[in-house]
């Protein structure tokens, strides 16, 4: 069978490198999907799969979630500082009229 080069968000590669570990390739990774019918489910059987799958891994969860608490902070900070910005702009923009 031949080989076909797909584009993947980079998001979609991170999670399918921490799925598939040292010992299998991406194509095995996404076809025990197909395989286990999880991409067709829509219910806590799915969801309880991934967390097994994920749990082989010796993913620390805690440390994920502290990544994106921090990264949603600095998100939240950077927007507020853009409204900031654009709203003196505006007022400034104003008074020059």
């Amino acid at each position: 069978m031949g080989n076909i080069n797909i584009s993947l968000k980079k998001e979609a590669y991170e999670f399918l490198r921490i799925l598939k570990g040292g010992d299998k390739s991406f194509s095995d990774i996404i076809l025990e999907f197909k395989g286990s019918g999880v991409h067709m489910k829509r219910s806590g059987k799915s969801l309880a799969e991934f967390a097994k799958r994920a749990g082989k891994l010796g993913v620390d969860w805690e440390e994920k979630e502290r990544g994106i608490v921090g990264f949603r902070r600095e998100f939240e900070e950077r927007m507020d500082k853009t409204s900031r910005d654009m709203e003196k702009s505006r007022k400034k923009s104003n008074r020059v009229k």
